[in-house]
């Protein structure tokens, strides 16, 4: 804890990159993994592909993919994009294969009353279903996102990993109050950007709270 209070400058420098190597990878991941998830959602086929690819997709190893990436897309080892590139191919992984099952839990009533108004495919998707299937998906995206910040620590094996960089440095200078200091730190990083997803969640999916409020006005579990 020491190492901690008497190197802010750094761990505020340092919280800033981890921050942006995990958070931007989850941006992209969102928008890609979202469409593509509700696409393949009702096709059997092209669903079961899509799981397969995401699984072996997953299997390859962080540390191996960002060293790959330079010889698959014009940058340098040394380069935050491969961090990125990297993570974001690991967050549509994950989230191809959560979106379909949170369209899944979305109750086929609520789908034939939807369509009983005149919603149109798109509109439906759009208004109905992504917004009710929000929760499952918050759910994946908090998992997603507490991996992503531990994946960005061993970018510090190729010199790029935010707080992982204080791993290596305290590997080699064996100093082992500063690899404490890089593991409390983002243990702490972590459960903050998991709070917020969760609160964010909530905040956009108010009527969980009335769902569960009136559940408890009568007495049946939420």
């Amino acid at each position: 804890m020491r190492y901690l209070f008497t190197h802010l400058d750094d761990l505020w420098a340092l919280t800033v990159i981890h921050l942006r190597l995990s958070l931007i990878p989850i941006v992209l991941g969102l928008v890609i993994a979202v469409p593509l998830g509700a696409l393949v959602q009702r096709t059997t086929a092209l669903r079961r592909l899509t799981t397969v690819t995401a699984s072996i997709i997953f299997t390859i190893p962080s540390l191996a993919l960002f060293v790959v990436l330079p010889l698959i897309i014009p940058t340098r080892i040394l380069d935050e994009a491969n961090v990125i590139v990297a993570l974001t191919l690991y967050t549509v992984a994950l989230l191809v294969r959560a979106v379909p099952e949170a369209l899944d839990a979305v109750s086929p009533a609520v789908l034939d009353a939807a369509t009983a108004v005149g919603y149109k495919p798109l509109t439906r998707m759009l208004k109905v279903e992504l917004p009710l299937a929000v929760p499952v998906l918050i759910a994946s995206l908090r998992v997603v996102a507490v991996t992503n910040i531990s994946m960005v620590s061993v970018g510090s094996v190729i010199g790029i990993g935010g707080l992982g960089t204080w791993f290596t440095e305290g590997y080699q200078s064996n100093k082992s109050d500063q690899i404490v200091a890089g593991i409390i730190a983002i243990f702490v990083l972590a459960i903050v950007i998991d709070t917020l997803i969760m609160l964010a969640g909530k905040a956009l999916t108010p009527w969980t709270r009335a769902q569960r409020g009136s559940a408890a006005k009568k007495g049946v579990p939420a």
